[in-house]
């Protein structure tokens, strides 16, 4: 089993990875480029692993290494969200190859950086690990709501530069709001249970039941007018590529707040950003851990806005989170190309 680790993890949790990887059999080749401690990583397993160094997100280079020999690789595992399209699988399973690629993993939630249609007509399963950073999203989340009602970041602000600026109106406790869930998966309710625990109501609104314990509105319109907190919590999926834009917008509660922890293109984002310019425009914050453009493309309109909150793709990244996402990863990896699928999360076009 020849298997390249496109984006490894981090710090000690790197070595728990390749040591399970090794315990399944597998041929690892290394990817150095994420790697903090390089010469260290070579130096601890010089011998038992392959190493490699590019920029997984340059398709070219991608390519590249898996060309290189022409000896290929049955399975590549990314943490980040590497984009693997058509020109990559189509290459990967060139029959040229002494070994094509029959398997991607991807150590967190979501599928959409890969073309799954792609997938599916070169015979590669793509496997993820549904559920693993639920809790850390949740509780990421919830930072960001209470950060946001509290103006956390102007007051950090003012009292670093020896302003002592109270607020200009008493805050609402969050005993006094109510949260709209958009998307009751694993993620939104588990969201939605540590925010009632806190006092606040909560509503949901998915294409599936959200259960009893999230109680339902019946459309997108009636949770944004009705909410003043929106948490975002879907896949990007074609049917969700935009649902939030200038008219959604608009139908906030005055004062509103936005939370995406999901994906960036569910937002259009030039729209989020003039409405928060907007001093008359009823959403008054957001914060945002997801964007459209994202890694060495990292850019986006809402750039400066003070009463944006920005953070690089971190929500899921706890200790837990990482550890259970990465080896579930690998058992997931391994099981599949020993030809042992049953219980193993396959994501379909």
């Amino acid at each position: 089993m020849r298997v390249l680790l496109l984006d490894a993890a981090p710090g000690e949790l790197l070595g728990r990875e390749l040591k399970r990887l090794l315990g399944h059999g597998a041929v690892v080749t290394l990817n150095l480029r994420r790697v903090t401690d390089q010469a260290g990583a070579r130096a601890a397993w010089m011998g038992r692993v392959d190493f490699v160094d590019f920029d997984a997100f340059d398709e070219s280079a991608l390519i590249a290494e898996i060309l290189r020999d022409g000896l290929g690789y049955h399975a590549v595992k990314s943490r980040a969200g590497v984009p693997l399209g058509a020109a990559f699988l189509a290459a990967a399973t060139d029959p040229i190859l002494a070994n094509r690629l029959r398997v991607i993993g991807r150590a967190g939630a979501g599928t959409d950086h890969v073309d799954l249609a792609a997938a599916v007509r070169h015979g590669v399963t793509v496997t993820h690990t549904p559920g693993s950073n639920a809790t850390a999203v949740a509780e990421f989340a919830l930072a960001q709501m209470l950060a946001l009602t509290r103006n956390l970041s102007e007051h950090n602000e003012a009292a670093h530069h020896g302003r002592w600026n109270g607020p200009a109106a008493p805050a609402a406790e969050l005993s006094e709001l109510t949260l709209g869930v958009l998307g009751v998966g694993r993620i939104g309710r588990a969201l939605a249970e540590r925010a009632a625990a806190l006092g606040m109501t909560v509503q949901g609104f998915s294409r599936r039941p959200a259960g009893a314990a999230v109680p339902r509105v019946e459309s997108l319109t009636a949770l944004l007018a009705g909410s003043d907190v929106v948490s975002l919590h879907l896949p990007l999926t074609p049917q969700t590529r935009g649902m939030i834009g200038r008219a959604e917008l608009a139908l906030m509660r005055p004062g509103s707040i936005l939370l995406n922890t999901s994906r960036g293109g569910i937002v259009d984002e030039q729209a989020l950003a003039d409405a928060l310019r907007d001093p008359a425009h009823p959403l008054a914050a957001a914060a945002v851990d997801t964007f459209a453009h994202e890694h060495a493309a990292f850019a986006s309109p809402l750039f400066g806005l003070p009463n944006a909150l920005l953070t690089p793709h971190i929500a899921g990244m706890t200790r837990r989170a990482m550890t259970e996402a990465a080896l579930r990863c690998v058992d997931h990896i391994t099981a599949l190309l020993a030809g042992r699928p049953d219980g193993i999360p396959v994501a379909t076009p």
